[in-house]
């Protein structure tokens, strides 16, 4: 039986002050955008280097504003609203990653009208860019032994001492293989051949909705909250938007190249 390795979630110690794996696998995520973003832009001569520097300042603030306030919102508003401080409190962890995608989704938008690139334009290029910083997040939280999954007596579960002593799915592996390797994988692919303006995006949407509504059916359920209507967990309602917006998009991309080749 595999067993959680119960790593220390601080990476270094320097006196007073901690790095946190967690912190350091967010750096590793904006490094991987901006060594990707090189290889994106250089047969692009619509983009330079400093507009990605710029947009990775204005993605991170999306992320981490983003993500902290649709923690709040969504899981625990009744908690934050009684001690609206606690809000401030990151180091007692709480990210949504549907938060983040709003927040990141605002901060382009923001950027796209300072540089005056079309907002769609700008998503369809971030968004290869993102699931490689995503699956770094999910190893975060593995080597925080957080997020585990539901019991299973599949040959490779893993017990997390921090939960119980009961076999789980390692569910934050599979979301580091489906959400971050393997949507990386997808969508790099996609993008290198011209596309209509909002499919990559919409491809995301669907990608990322996809896999995380399946991968919850192995994940343990907040326990504040359990399960929701019908069986399903907050995680799989908050995707089941983006899939059918992700559709909705290509859709539309598609019907519209159609006709603007039919016009030309």
């Amino acid at each position: 039986m595999l067993i959680h390795p119960d790593f220390d979630p601080v990476a270094i110690h320097l006196g007073p002050l901690s790095i946190r794996w967690y912190g350091i696998m967010y750096l590793v995520g904006f490094t991987l955008f901006l060594f990707m973003g090189r290889k994106r832009i250089a047969d692009r001569p619509d983009w330079t280097i400093k507009e990605l520097d710029d947009l990775l300042f204005y993605g991170a603030l999306g992320v981490v504003l983003g993500g902290r306030l649709g923690y709040v919102f969504f899981y625990k508003f009744s908690d934050y609203l009684r001690e609206p401080l606690h809000i401030f409190y990151v180091w007692e962890g709480g990210m949504s990653f549907h938060g983040g995608m709003l927040g990141v989704i605002f901060a382009v938008w923001l950027f796209s009208k300072k540089t005056g690139k079309k907002w769609l334009s700008v998503t369809d290029f971030v968004a290869p860019l993102v699931p490689l910083g995503l699956g770094a997040g999910r190893i975060g939280n593995f080597i925080n032994g957080e997020l585990w999954g539901r019991p299973t007596d599949v040959p490779w579960a893993m017990i997390f001492p921090k939960m119980d002593m009961q076999p789980r799915h390692p569910s934050e592996l599979y979301e580091f293989a489906l959400e971050g390797v393997t949507l990386f994988l997808i969508l790099w692919f996609f993008s290198k051949k011209p596309r209509p303006m909002g499919a990559v995006s919409g491809l995301f949407l669907i990608g990322y909705g996809s896999f995380r509504f399946l991968v919850e059916f192995t994940r343990e359920p907040d326990s504040f909250l359990g399960l929701l209507a019908l069986g399903l967990s907050m995680g799989q309602w908050l995707s089941l938007p983006m899939i059918l917006i992700g559709i909705g998009m290509m859709v539309w991309a598609y019907k519209r190249s159609s006709k603007t080749e039919k016009n030309v």
